[in-house]
């Protein structure tokens, strides 16, 4: 994964189209029988018609014995309403010999509603011991922004370069995406990266209400991105105020531009933070701190708090209390997996697309991958536990936070040169009993 040794540009592309060798029509329900692998969901409605939700995708590849070929057609033209299904014609016969760089979509779902959504939104972060593209990451989960699932009001994706944020934010599907595509196709590495998939249930489908939000604080670009339901954040007080969380008054400094609960969350933790540190505190005691506001946020019985938040460039949190929504069994929490030495093939799960990682990375190499649902079929993904806060770094978690202790010492705590560090680290170590061999010598 390292890009003085290992640049991901060297991964296979992902498959493009390949000629059909016969013709398709009537041959729908061996189709739907090689597509149904690829989703596992229960709630996946196939009809014969293939009614299509978003943009039409000029070429599709599906694996198999026999490797075939479609190209999908819009009935009244080449740009279609992701609101309104219409529907598709298929054409057979030979493709021209444009290369398409589009991603791989298996199929476009039928309809759009609560009854078909597996999740509220998705998300995916990445957290890296050394540069790291996410080029094989994404490509799966782009493919839900309205391909494999109908999160189709928009994506964003933020990734740390040193202290700066670089940030993607588009509206319109990820599947369809231009934005998403040059991403895709363009190895852009990091040691930290955060990305967001919208199925609006709150808030107006519109480039404002685009997840990651992000903000600067204390001199850092902090950035966040949500998944759930929270009712503590649906309504404002009788001066249009946000909740205030947290147990040390203070002033509003951040306030939401969009119309989403979830940036709304995100400011009142950043508030929250403002007032009760007037110097950078250690990751544990930050740990701490952000496990008491989600508990605050997450007292109505109803709350969905999902999200991932990131501090700087080596580390992020997070913070997991799963749920289903009224009336459905779909299950929204998060997972994550743990590439590292030694390293094995893995085949995403939303379009025929594998990588052996063992002919790109070295021993040194290790990446946390986390996301709403797991993206790869065949490696070992653990659900984050309820209500568990979970802080990434080198692509390791560290769950407690007493175990935070090793990264602040490591160096990869809050960096700032506008607000100074905590001068009480040892302190900070004393009441949280961390073994003291590991310190000893490190200038504490």
């Amino acid at each position: 994964f390292s890009q003085s040794r290992n640049p991901l540009h060297n991964l296979p592309p992902p498959p493009l189209p390949c000629p059909v060798s016969e013709p398709i029509i009537g041959k729908l329900q061996p189709l739907t029988r090689l597509l149904v692998p690829m989703h596992r969901r229960r709630n996946l409605r196939l009809c014969s018609t293939l009614l299509l939700v978003g943009n039409a995708v000029p070429t599709e590849s599906f694996s198999g014995s026999t490797a075939t070929h479609l190209r999908l057609k819009s009935i009244r033209g080449s740009r279609i309403d992701t609101k309104s299904p219409i529907r598709q014609e298929l054409e057979y016969g030979t493709p021209n010999r444009r290369r398409y760089s589009l991603l791989p979509l298996p199929l476009r779902l039928s309809q759009r509603g609560d009854g078909i959504t597996a999740l509220l939104c998705q998300l995916l972060g990445m957290n890296c011991a050394a540069p790291t593209d996410f080029t094989f990451s994404f490509t799966g989960f782009a493919c839900r922004g309205g391909g494999t699932d109908i999160h189709s009001d928009g994506w964003g994706l933020a990734f740390y370069e040193g202290r700066g944020l670089r940030c993607f934010h588009d509206p319109e599907p990820c599947a369809d995406s231009p934005i998403a595509n040059f991403v895709s196709n363009n190895p852009l590495r990091t040691l930290n990266m955060i990305a967001h998939i919208r199925y609006a249930t709150a808030g107006k489908t519109c480039l404002e209400n685009v997840h990651p939000f992000q903000r600067e604080m204390w001199g850092i670009q902090w950035c966040f991105a949500h998944n759930g339901d929270v009712p503590m954040f649906k309504f404002k007080d009788k001066r249009g105020n946000l909740p205030w969380i947290g147990d040390v008054p203070g002033e509003r400094i951040y306030n939401p531009v969009g119309d989403t609960d979830s940036e709304a969350i995100f400011c009142s933790i950043l508030n929250a933070l403002k007032a009760k540190f007037d110097v950078l505190p250690s990751l544990p005691v930050l740990h701490v701190t952000l496990q008491q506001l989600c508990k605050e946020i997450e007292s109505d019985d109803d709350s969905i708090l999902n999200f991932l938040l990131g501090c700087g460039e080596h580390v992020q949190f997070a913070y997991s209390l799963p749920g289903a929504r009224p009336g459905s069994d779909v299950w929204n929490g998060l997972h994550y997996t743990i590439r590292e030495p030694p390293f094995t093939q893995a085949h995403l799960s939303d379009c025929d697309y594998a990588v052996d990682f063992s002919e790109f990375c070295t021993d040194e190499d290790r990446v946390a991958v986390i996301a709403t649902k797991p993206l790869t079929e065949d490696e070992e993904w653990i659900e984050l536990g309820k209500g568990q806060l979970v802080l990434f770094d080198n692509g390791l978690p560290y769950a407690e936070p007493d175990d935070c202790f090793e990264v602040e010492l490591q160096g990869h705590g809050l960096d700032s040169d506008v607000v100074p560090p905590n001068p009480s680290l040892e302190e900070d170590l004393r009441r949280y009993q961390f073994q003291q061999s590991f310190f000893a010598g490190s200038d504490i």
